[in-house]
């Protein structure tokens, strides 16, 4: 029997704590997930493909079936690239259900790939990367929406006069 595998995509510019709790929740349906950096060239990003890719690796190390890998294809091509039959996607709100029914409806038909819905976590609901991005280009502090080694990252980032 071949292992259930699915994606987790995103930007992950910067990953937060409802990032990291979907893929914590998410794990236990799954044998293998592979969490990627998707790149969009039309995007401007805060923190660097990097950067992103690092504070990935150093949150999720710790267990062995996930992977971290990036992709610039159509996810759903992605995930037939790494033979993951399922895209995680975590929803906050109805907009997001809205959003996300119409791409999950075109990737089970055109390519056979479910799409796993989570519900957030109602603690996190409100946290979102671009959130985090909107505080920390007005001099916020993030801290509480993201992982520690996030956070200090930022602290370090925000000397740097190009925010």
């Amino acid at each position: 029997m071949s292992p259930r595998t699915a994606l987790f995509p995103g930007s992950f510019d910067p990953i937060t704590l409802g990032h990291l709790d979907l893929i914590q929740r998410s794990l236990v349906h799954f044998d293998r997930m592979v969490v990627a950096v998707g790149h969009n060239s039309d995007k401007k990003y805060l923190f660097d493909l990097t950067t992103r890719l690092r504070w990935l690796q150093e949150l999720l190390a710790g267990d062995s079936r996930i992977q971290v890998l990036t992709y610039e294809d159509l996810t759903a091509r992605f995930c037939q690239e790494i033979g993951a039959s399922f895209i995680v996607r975590g929803l906050r709100n109805t907009l997001d259900f809205e959003s996300e029914k119409s791409i999950a409806q075109l990737n089970r038909d055109l390519f056979g790939v479910e799409t796993f819905f989570l519900v957030c976590d109602p603690g996190l609901q409100a946290v979102s990367s671009s959130v985090v991005r909107d505080i920390v280009l007005h001099g916020g502090n993030p801290a509480p929406l993201v992982p520690a080694v996030v956070a200090r990252g930022i602290s370090a980032l925000k000397s740097d006069p190009n925010l």
